[in-house]
C-alpha cells in the first residue's frame, strides 16, 4: 500500500473523532513529521507516516527523538492496521 493511501485513511478517521489531522511542512526544518493532529480534548500528536517497506531517514529520527524528548506524542506509522491500533487508542482517551 502506498504511503499516501494510509495518510488518507489516516486523516479520514481523525476527522471522524471530531478531530484535525494537519499537513505539517515547516520551511527550513528538514525531518519533521508528515501530519500534525490536534484532538478535540487538546492533545497534539505528530505522526510520520511510512508504506509497510519504508525506512526513517537519519533525521527523522533525530527529530522524532527531539520530540519526544521534549514529551511530544509521536508515532510513526506504516498499514492501516497500525492507524486503526492509534485510532483506538485514541478513543479511549477522548
Amino acid at each position: 500500500m502506498r504511503e499516501s493511501q494510509i495518510e488518507n485513511y489516516l486523516k479520514r478517521e481523525i476527522e471522524k473523532l471530531g478531530g484535525l489531522c494537519y499537513k505539517f511542512v515547516s520551511p527550513g526544518n528538514r525531518g519533521v513529521p508528515d501530519r500534525l493532529i490536534i484532538l478535540p480534548n487538546g492533545q497534539v500528536i505528530f505522526v510520520e507516516l511510512k508504506n509497510e517497506t519504508g525506512k526513517l531517514s537519519p533525521i527523522q529520527v533525530k527529530t522524532i527523538e527531539t520530540l519526544k524528548e521534549l514529551k511530544c506524542r509521536v508515532f510513526c506509522l506504516k498499514s492501516k492496521p497500525m492507524v486503526d491500533k492509534l485510532i483506538a487508542e485514541l478513543r479511549v482517551e477522548l
